[in-house]
């Protein structure tokens, strides 16, 4: 098996919330079962063919979470990674609106390693109308108050999300981070060049860890306690102010 390490010149020193940088890395395979030529990597790469691959059909993720994409220069839908082995495109694809077996590009989300993650989800574009503040794992956004199947805008305080188009973490799949776009997600077309519609319907806080020895990926656990009081304050309160 032919393997490679590819190392940046210069790698970003990002903190993790503990004053420690953390350490990414990843190993992608050319075939399914982490079969064929393999690259290693601890940054980002923004075209997999300039390295030698014509595709990724396997992954190993060794630390850190990443996110890979459909096309290169990061571009087209998004497949969230967190620690693990992921032996074909099932297991990171996710449910996803349509099938794709390519992924072209990818990065660390260095964000994801914040001891604590902070975001606000607007009515409106441009952080318009009501508000509530998300600070946990929500399946279903109807379930817990809010009241229309869209997100106008949004807002990272600290730390990152997965966003999903649909209940139950499925669907077309978006990772916000506080370290992109300063935070600031102002219209849906943000979120990124796959999305087609503002529709947000579940939420995941911070990546969770993942056992290595798994085939695929975990759901996070179930929603075990709903904060209903202060969404329906924040509600209230965002309600009369506007």
């Amino acid at each position: 098996m032919y393997r490679t390490t590819r190392s940046p010149m210069i790698q970003p020193l990002v903190t993790s919330g503990m004053g420690m940088a953390p350490f990414f890395k990843v190993t992608v395979f050319e075939q399914e079962h982490f079969q064929g030529k393999c690259l290693e990597f601890t940054s980002e790469c923004c075209n997999i063919q300039e390295c030698g691959l014509d595709n990724i059909r396997s992954i190993r993720v060794e630390s850190g979470a990443w996110v890979g994409f459909e096309h290169h220069d990061f571009q087209g839908q998004q497949f969230i990674m967190e620690r693990g082995e992921y032996p074909h495109w099932d297991a990171y694809s996710g449910s996803i609106s349509y099938h794709v077996e390519r992924l072209m590009s990818l990065r660390p989300i260095y964000c994801a390693s914040h001891q604590s993650s902070r975001m606000l989800i607007f009515e409106k574009e441009n952080f318009l109308g009501r508000s509530v503040e998300i600070c946990d794992d929500y399946p279903s956004l109807q379930a817990m108050g809010w009241m229309m199947p869209e997100v106008g805008s949004m807002h990272v305080q600290c730390g990152a999300f997965v966003c999903y188009q649909y209940p139950g973490y499925r669907g077309q799949q978006y990772i916000m981070e506080c370290e992109r776009h300063s935070g600031d997600y102002q219209h849906w077309r943000n979120w990124g060049s796959h999305c087609q519609t503002p529709q947000i319907q579940s939420i995941r806080l911070r990546l969770r860890p993942r056992p290595t020895d798994s085939s695929s990926p975990q759901l996070p656990p179930p929603f075990t306690h709903t904060p209903l009081l202060s969404i329906f304050l924040s509600s209230i309160l965002s309600f009369i102010l506007t």
